[in-house]
């Protein structure tokens, strides 16, 4: 390494950041098991938020590019097949950080690291995509969480509307990054058969999208609420059957096929 890449590695690990909470041993977010880092700050506010403690951009703890680095390598040998996810909150809230763990991660010297962003895609502009771009350059896979497929569901479930979102995944696909789709199944907003047949037809239009994820809701964030002293917003709505999954994704994968044998 020559000194002009020993002097860039050094401001790489230098980067800091705002974490809320770290996992060693991930399982569920990537592939294989993985150092998932979850990132302080949030803009949505979707009402199934089981982590309101990350909406606080300036909360959490301050950790730098290089102490994340530093803390797989500590336990490398467990991760041989898996890597660093960067989650929240929202990473894309903070690139710089976010880009300087991956970049990290690729040139780390003992091996590759594999790389996994888990993001809403809230934080990214078709206006000034630039800001991205160093992050989204360093990603082996990307989890793109779709709230809901309707532009009016998606803004009363999050407060947010669905643009950035959206915008984040034709980049994507413009990229031929690989993506899968994880969307929460909420009994009575985000079960309907029209919505999943939506959302099926908005996920053909992305030829990068290697996965799907229909995951159930869970009431286990309403201790949470209580505990923070905030109302919580689907109180009285049931934890979503886990055995009715695979029907419902059936319906977006036929909704998906059907729009793409339309489009030829």
């Amino acid at each position: 390494m020559d000194e002009r890449e020993t002097v860039g590695v050094a401001a790489l690990r230098a980067r800091e950041g705002r974490v809320h909470s770290m996992e060693t041993m991930g399982t569920v977010d990537g592939p294989g098991t993985r150092l998932v880092v979850f990132c302080q700050g949030c803009p949505m506010r979707c009402a199934y938020c089981h982590n309101p403690d990350s909406w606080d951009p300036a909360a959490g703890s301050v950790a730098t590019a290089g102490e994340v680095l530093d803390l797989f390598e500590r336990n490398r040998p467990f991760y041989r097949r898996g890597g660093i996810t960067l989650s929240g909150g929202e990473p894309m809230l903070q690139p710089d950080f976010a880009a300087a763990v991956f970049a990290l991660a690729h040139r780390a010297p003992a091996g590759r690291i594999h790389t996994c962003l888990d993001t809403s895609g809230i934080a990214f502009s078709a206006a000034s995509p630039e800001r991205h771009a160093a992050l989204l350059d360093e990603c082996d896979l990307v989890l793109l969480d779709v709230k809901h497929a309707f532009d009016e569901g998606h803004r009363e479930l999050t407060g947010k509307a669905a643009d950035n979102p959206r915008a984040l995944g034709d980049e994507l696909a413009r990229r031929g990054t690989p993506v899968v789709i994880r969307h929460v199944v909420v009994p009575g907003i985000t079960d309907d058969p029209a919505e999943l047949a939506a959302l099926g037809r908005l996920i053909a239009r992305w030829d990068n999208v290697v996965g799907l994820d229909l995951l159930p809701y869970h009431t286990m964030g309403v201790g949470k609420y209580r505990a923070l002293g905030l109302d919580y917003p689907l109180e009285g709505v049931p934890a979503q059957e886990k055995g009715a999954i695979p029907g419902l994704r059936r319906q977006v994968l036929e909704a998906r096929a059907a729009a793409r044998a339309d489009r030829g």
